[in-house]
């Protein structure tokens, strides 16, 4: 008597998935890894992991919007003569002109002075348009030095050295040559119309005792008067952070691997540096170990997108929070209202991550002049002012259901996580528990 199998329905791999497979066909028929922008695109733990303890009988809230919670911060005052005074603690991350058009780069500009906040150039320099429309402008120090101008240095308002960045901790950036037009050219000294590839570490120093000197030597050209930030990838943050603060950093920036990129390899994004959650904690503790939390300001960038995010970077210890792809979202990319377009790209809009072909149907990151005639940098400006007050508002929402009346007053005591790898990450207990997985008993961060 013979056995047949009843028909089941056939089972896809966990291992090989469609995309995997996909990228094996598209490896073999080419001969090329990937390279794409934006961030990791994985599900890691973040801050949607985490929970607010809302302030009851064991706490005091504060009413509404009747009684004040402060959002204002103070960035640099450590060695500065000049530090920078902002009104809310969001700041808009280092995007360079080329990666984006020059209406792309005013309307942040625009946005973030208009929420009393700063900008950051990016790779590639300044622009007029940049300078002129971001009341405090944060100027980019990147390995590749395209764009270097010691006048620029000093028109800025604070300088950031890039040690790493979230997305390609260890790697340098790519500029396709479809975005380097005849201006972006002249800018960064590079030939019109070729590929571009960033260095992936500075020419002139290779350890902290190098990074001291060259601090000194930018402050040297500033009059002391700028604050210097140091930004790093999300690698080793307690070690990076503690030899930023050594050799004389005023504020470290700490990027996420789900911080975005114009272009980079894929098999960097997905696979090198830490999810922004499980670095902000070491890198709070080194600055508390070394007796300078609160005195040199940690930023932290990598997945921003809302005043919760912002509510729990803080609580964690930052002094600030950075946005970019979020920013740029807000301009109006990955808008659905291209969505045909995108789909004629073999894309669609939320999935855009073709920056670096330069054919962004929104009109932010390219250079075609046709596309960039699209992107009305007033408009975008109004709308990245609208969506930085809600995020503050936000933000000021949570501090005040906390009992908080500065939102830099929250901190890990607030918080809970619903899952042990968040727990472990951020330090604060497991939702329903006083245990944090990792600590030694009777030990809190």
């Amino acid at each position: 008597m013979s056995y047949r199998n009843p028909v089941t329905t056939p089972r896809q791999s966990a291992t090989f998935d469609e995309y995997t497979l996909s990228e094996i066909r598209r490896a073999a028929a080419t001969g090329i890894y990937d390279i794409r922008g934006g961030g990791t695109k994985r599900r890691v733990p973040h801050f949607d992991d985490l929970l607010f303890l809302g302030a009851s009988i064991s706490r005091y809230p504060l009413e509404g919007y009747r009684e004040k919670c402060d959002t204002s911060v103070v960035l640099g005052a450590r060695h500065a003569k000049k530090p920078i005074e902002l009104k809310i603690p969001i700041t808009i991350a280092g995007m360079s002109f080329g990666s984006l058009s020059g209406a792309a780069k005013e309307a942040l500009g625009r946005g973030a002075s208009a929420a009393g906040t700063s900008t950051t150039t990016g790779d590639g320099g300044m622009t007029p348009e940049e300078r002129g429309h971001s009341d405090k402008l944060v100027y980019q120090y990147l390995p590749s030095r395209y764009g270097m101008n010691p006048d620029d240095l000093r028109k800025a308002d604070a300088i950031e050295i890039v040690v790493g960045q979230g997305a390609k901790p260890g790697g340098g950036g790519m500029l396709l040559g479809q975005k380097i037009s005849d201006r972006v050219a002249e800018m960064r000294t590079l030939p019109t119309g070729i590929d571009q590839r960033s260095a992936c570490r500075h020419p002139d120093w290779t350890g902290p005792d190098d990074l001291e000197i060259k601090i000194l030597e930018l402050r040297e050209i500033t009059d002391w008067q700028k604050p210097v930030y140091i930004k790093i990838g999300g690698a080793r943050p307690y070690y990076d952070t503690a030899l930023a603060v050594k050799a004389g950093a005023d504020c470290v920036v700490l990027d996420g691997m789900q911080g975005g990129t114009a272009a980079t390899q894929e098999v960097f994004i997905e696979h090198v540096g830490q999810p922004t959650l499980s670095c902000i904690r070491p890198a709070v503790e080194a600055l508390q170990d070394l007796g300078v939390h609160r005195e040199v300001q940690l930023i932290v960038s990598g997945g921003i997108r809302s005043g919760a995010d912002v509510a729990k970077a803080l609580a964690l210890g930052a002094d600030a929070v950075s946005i970019g792809t979020a920013a740029l979202v807000a301009l109006g990319d990955n808008d659905p209202r291209w969505e045909e377009e995108y789909r004629a790209l073999g894309s669609t809009a939320g999935a855009y991550d073709d920056w670096h072909e330069g054919a962004d149907p929104a009109g932010i990151s390219t250079q075609d002049p046709g596309l960039i005639e699209r992107l009305d940098p007033v408009a975008a400006g109004r709308r990245l002012a609208n969506y930085l007050k809600v995020m503050t508002l936000e933000t000021q929402t949570i501090a005040r259901a906390c009992g908080k009346s500065h939102v830099l007053n929250m901190e890990p005591e607030d918080l809970c996580a619903l899952t042990v790898e968040a727990a472990a990450m951020a330090g604060v207990p497991l939702a329903g528990t006083d245990w944090i997985p990792g600590a030694k008993a009777n030990e809190r961060y």
